[in-house]
Formats: C-alpha cells, sequence, structure tokens
C-alpha cells in the first residue's frame, strides 16, 4: 500500500516539477524511477529496491505478469487519447512534409537504427529490428513542454507537434508487427505464419477499432448513457475493445484502440473535448505511475549492461546521423529554411510509446529465451532518457543559435467565428496573416474550416488557452462576439498572452450612445456595435479597398465610408501589405500607395473619384 501510494505520489510531484521548471515530465520520472528502483539497491540495508514493481521474496506490487498486462492496457488508454487527437485536417495544414517525416523518415530510422545496433552491439537481426522500431516514435507528450517554453516560428513548431502525434500509432504498429515476427515461430525465423499473423493484426485491429468507435459513437449520440457515466463507459468500452481485439489475434489491441480513437477524434461527437480532457488527465496519471514503475523495474544488470562505449556510438548514431538524414531527405523541396531544418532534426525526443512497449516486448522475449533479449529495455530507455535530456537543456540555446526564434507576434486571434468574423478573417488570412478563431459555437467553427480557415472550439471562461503552440506567433486579439461580457472578459483573461500588440473589442450599444466614454485604443471600430457589423455583413457581404496616398486624402475617405451607413472602415493597408488598425484615424501616418480597407457596400466610382484628389487638385478645380 505504502509503495503504490508512494508511486503516486512521486508521479504527481514530478509532473509539478515539470510544469514548474518547463522540462518534459518524463525527464524527472524516469530519474525517480530509477533512483527508487535499481539506484536504491546501493542504499539500502538488505540490499533490495525501495519500490518493487514485481512481487518476489514477499515484497513487490505485481506478481508475475500482472505489471505487463497493466502496461499493455495503460498503454492501449495513452494511445486511444493521442487517436483522439489526430484530425483529417491536420495532415493537409502542416503540408507535405509531415507526411514524409512519418513515412521516409521512419523507414530511414527503422532500417539505419536496425544495422546499427547489429554492427555495434552485434545483436541479432531481428532484436536489432525491434529495436530501431521502438525508437521511430517521437511522443508528444515530450515535444509540447519543450515547444511551450520555446517561441518558435509556425512552421517549426507545427511541424514537430504533428509530426510526434501521427508517428506514434505507426511506431507503435511497426513495433508490433516486428514482435509478431519473432515471437511466431521464432525458432524458424521469417515464415509464412508469422505474415499470415500481421495480416490479421491489422484485420482484427481496424475492425475492432472502428466497430467500437461507431458503437460508442451511436450511444452517445442516441442518450443511451447518461451524462455522469459518459466518462467512465467510455473508458471501460476503450478496454473491453483492447481486450477482445487482442484476444482474436495477439498484440493487436493497441491498433484497435488507435483506430478507435481516430475515428471518435473525427467524428461530430458533441462531448468529445469532456471525454478528451478526461481521457487528458487519466493520461497524466498512468504516465506517471507508468515511468515510475517501468524505470524501476530495470535492474543495476541491465543499467551496467548498456553502460559502455557502444552505446555512446549507437547514440550519436541514432541522434546526429539518422535523425538529420530523416528530416533533410523529407524536407527536400518543402518551404522550410536550412536553419530550421537544422533545428527540426535537434530535436527528436523519445517518449512513453517507446519505453512501454519496450519494456512490455523486451520482458516477454526474455522469458521466451531470445537471445540479446536483454537489451531491448535498457537500450531503449537509454535512448529515452538521452534525447529528453538533450532536447530538455539544449533546445532553447540551439533555437537561438540556428535563429528559428519568433521575431515577431503579428498572428490575430479572433473571438467569436460568427459570418462578419468569418469575413474579416478571409481578407486577413488573403493578405498573408496568420489568423486564428475561437468560438464556442461548433457549428461557427466548421463554418469557418470549410473556408479554409484556422479555428477553435473552445469556451472562454473554462478554456485555457496561454499553452496552445498554434497561439505561438498570435499578438493582436480581437473579441468579435455578439456579447459584451464576453469580448471584455476574453480581453481581461487573454490579453497578457495574445495582446502583445494590442487588445480590441467591439463597441456596445451603450457605448455607441455615449461616445464620449469610450477608450478608443481599445476598440476595433469606433463607429459600430456588433449588430451593425452583422447586419452590414449581411447585406453586403464583401471588403472593398480604396487607394490613398495622404493622410489628407485618408482622412476625407474615412468621412465618407463613417456617413454611409453600410460601410465599416477597418484597415489602413500599407504598401508592404501590413494592415493597420483604425483605432485612433488622427494618428496614423499614410504613406503613398496605401489603403483604406472597409466592410460594405462598393462606393460610387465618382465619390472615390472626387475623395482622393490631391490637394493640389481641390485647389485648382478644372
Amino acid at each position: 500500500m505504502v509503495e503504490l501510494a508512494g508511486i503516486i505520489i512521486l508521479g504527481i510531484l514530478a509532473q509539478w516539477v515539470a510544469w514548474k521548471f518547463k522540462i518534459p515530465a518524463i525527464l524527472p520520472l524516469i530519474l525517480i524511477g530509477l533512483f527508487v528502483g535499481p539506484i536504491s539497491t546501493l542504499f539500502s540495508e538488505d540490499g533490495t529496491q525501495w519500490i518493487q514493481p514485481i512481487y518476489s521474496d514477499g515484497k513487490g506490487l505485481f506478481p508475475g505478469e500482472n505489471l505487463f498486462y497493466f502496461v499493455s492496457l495503460a498503454i492501449g488508454i495513452i494511445l486511444f487519447e493521442g487517436g483522439l487527437t489526430l484530425r483529417r485536417g491536420e495532415i493537409s495544414k502542416v503540408g507535405p512534409v509531415i507526411v514524409k517525416l512519418i513515412s521516409l523518415g521512419s523507414i530511414i530510422t527503422f532500417f539505419g537504427a536496425g544495422v546499427a545496433a547489429y554492427y555495434v552491439f552485434g545483436l541479432s537481426w531481428k532484436i536489432s529490428f525491434l529495436f530501431a522500431a521502438l525508437i521511430i516514435v517521437t511522443g508528444p507528450t515530450v515535444i509540447t513542454p519543450i515547444l511551450r517554453n520555446i517561441p518558435l516560428k509556425k512552421d517549426v513548431s507545427a511541424v514537430l507537434k504533428w509530426e510526434g502525434i501521427l508517428i506514434d500509432p505507426i511506431g507503435a504498429l511497426v513495433a508490433v508487427l516486428v514482435f509478431e515476427f519473432i515471437s511466431v515461430e521464432h525458432d524458424s525465423g521469417y515464415t509464412k505464419q508469422a505474415i499470415i499473423e500481421f495480416g490479421k493484426i491489422i484485420l482484427i485491429g481496424f475492425a475492432f477499432g472502428i466497430s467500437g468507435g461507431y458503437a460508442l459513437y451511436f450511444a452517445i449520440k442516441k442518450k443511451l448513457i447518461p451524462h455522469y457515466l459518459l466518462n467512465v463507459v467510455s473508458l471501460s468500452v476503450v478496454l473491453l475493445i483492447f481486450v477482445e481485439s487482442d484476444l482474436f489475434a495477439h498484440e493487436s489491441g493497441l491498433l484497435s484502440v488507435v483506430v478507435m480513437g481516430m475515428f471518435l477524434g473525427n467524428s461530430d461527437l458533441p462531448s468529445l473535448k469532456e471525454l478528451l480532457y478526461f481521457k487528458e488527465s487519466l493520461s497524466v496519471l498512468l504516465i506517471s505511475i507508468l515511468f515510475i514503475l517501468l524505470a524501476a523495474n530495470i535492474s543495476l544488470d541491465d543499467l551496467l549492461l548498456v553502460y559502455n562505449w557502444k552505446t555512446a556510438i549507437l547514440m550519436a548514431i541514432v541522434i546526429f546521423v539518422l535523425r538529420p538524414i530523416g528530416v533533410f531527405l523529407s524536407t527536400v523541396n518543402s518551404s522550410l529554411k536550412t536553419n530550421e531544418k537544422v533545428f527540426i532534426s535537434w530535436v527528436g525526443p523519445r517518449g512513453i510509446v517507446a519505453a512501454g512497449i519496450a519494456s512490455l516486448f523486451g520482458t516477454k522475449l526474455v522469458l521466451k529465451g531470445e537471445p540479446g533479449a536483454e537489451y531491448i529495455t535498457p537500450l531503449v530507455f537509454a535512448v529515452v532518457l538521452v534525447t529528453v535530456l538533450l532536447n530538455a537543456t539544449t533546445a532553447r540555446p540551439v533555437a537561438s543559435m540556428v535563429g528559428v526564434f519568433l521575431k515577431k507576434s503579428d498572428g490575430i486571434l479572433i473571438v467569436g467565428a460568427s459570418k462578419v468574423s468569418r469575413l474579416i478573417a478571409s481578407y486577413l488570412q488573403k493578405s498573408g496573416r496568420h489568423v486564428v478563431l475561437l468560438d464556442s459555437n461548433r457549428l461557427n467553427v466548421n463554418k469557418a474550416k470549410e473556408l479554409g480557415l484556422e479555428a477553435i472550439t473552445a469556451n472562454i471562461y473554462s478554456d485555457d488557452l496561454s499553452d496552445n503552440i498554434e497561439l505561438n506567433d498570435v499578438g493582436y486579439l480581437l473579441a468579435m462576439t455578439g456579447n459584451d461580457e464576453i469580448n471584455k472578459h476574453a480581453i481581461n483573461r487573454f490579453g497578457k498572452y495574445f495582446g502583445e500588440n494590442g487588445t480590441f473589442r467591439l463597441m456596445t450599444s451603450e457605448e455607441m450612445r455615449e461616445r464620449h466614454h469610450l477608450s478608443a485604443r481599445e476598440l476595433f471600430s469606433y463607429t459600430h456595435d456588433y449588430t451593425r457589423f452583422t447586419e452590414v455583413a449581411h447585406d453586403f457581404p464583401s471588403i472593398q479597398e480604396i487607394p490613398v496616398g495622404s493622410e489628407s486624402q485618408f482622412l476625407r475617405v474615412l468621412n465618407i465610408i463613417g456617413e454611409n451607413e453600410n460601410a465599416i472602415p477597418l484597415f489602413l493597408k500599407r504598401p508592404n501589405g501590413f494592415l493597420d488598425l483604425i483605432t485612433a484615424p488622427d494618428e496614423l501616418e499614410v504613406e503613398e500607395e496605401s489603403a483604406l480597407v472597409y466592410l460594405g457596400k462598393p462606393m460610387d466610382f465618382e465619390d472615390v473619384a472626387n475623395a482622393t484628389k490631391t490637394q493640389k487638385e481641390i485647389a485648382t478645380p478644372k
């Protein structure tokens, strides 16, 4: 009881330390596990471990193979949560680089690390390639804390984040397939039976995953599950699908839960976010327990097994050779610059899937008597520990050295995804600005996504957006909902995170009546409230540009637009394409070849011509 409670307390403490010092939680978790496990034998009076995961000699937590049953189920839940975060549309957004990294990059790592393990450690080809399959993955649970602590260019952070998410199930599947090659008639090598087993794994995994996902989707949509039981019933279904799939085809459970998660993650399930939050919390707890248990289960003999120059050579090949080759070949003809490729090459930490499956498969193969299997777990843990420690401590200085820091925050976060917000966001995006729409209304968010806009479903009262990597480059906050309180709350709560260059909101109806109380610098428009914006956008859903070459021209055109009830001034567009909000018109410096941007009815060409006359033309009429 004391040991189990101690693991949970130490795990959560490690998570807090990771949050406090902005490091991946996996690092303190592994160090704690090693300290209370193999290292503790150097300090204990009887030479036993302080925490012994497997029950032996009247001490320990899990009898027999029960530890690995727990590990297997826990990894299944973690992978299901990872599957929930995968969206079909995300792949197209980050471009072909991601597809190449998770395909070509994985192939390079797989064959390169397999050959390196074979020649450096003298392992069999089967064990060498199992090791290679296990280190394909770059865990998002490790990368995300690193990215949160470093303001990177959007393309770089997106590539790293989505590579980590998408490659987890791929690495798990490859590891499962290689494991089957070894375990099925392993004395005979690569047999016809093994290939049949591969087919069974894929077929059963997809069949159970899709079936389980649809069953749970149907039950939730038809309200067959009460709200208070939703999360626990979902968890039980995940465990049921995992176990049932595994009974039909050994090791297919991992694939089935990933497929199930992807199915639900890409559905229109209204309670998806709530389900995801629950699974995230559960994953944090399971990861905390797992890493301490798995690290504690490594013996001193295992550590000494890889405590030599061979391990250093293998690490160097994986980190300094294979990763850069994979990245550079995967980014050929991409928009990424050389310095960005260098940084992506440097950041490739391994995570929970690699460590968990390594411990599971490694122990199983040791019990089967597979030669060289004892190297699997300590070698993979060494890769995880070295890559996490290296990336967590050097990512920021390397980013500074190669110049991938985000130098300016010109992105725009618009709170509210109504028609008028979507219209303005589309214009801003076409002008080369990174725009993200935020709304609690899923229908509005979906409409925005259909237009090719970046949109997030979130509640500003309950959701925390400060750690959202997609918003790293946001420096402007526009609150444009129909609710005045929401607009003010959005600015007050998120202004310090996303309002580096300014926070703006729509004026209230009351402010429209009493204009002498206005703070112009806080208002997106000093002439119109949400109702007028909506009416104009409904009647004239287009954004116009009128060239202005001087301050006087700008003010004249602005005055004409202000008198037109069907037009709302928005921005001053500069010759370089940069857009200034018209919050304080008299203070704007107007350059030649600028343009006034407004929403609404196109102006009569004669009015435009008169408004844009130069001072000389006005003084000397024909």
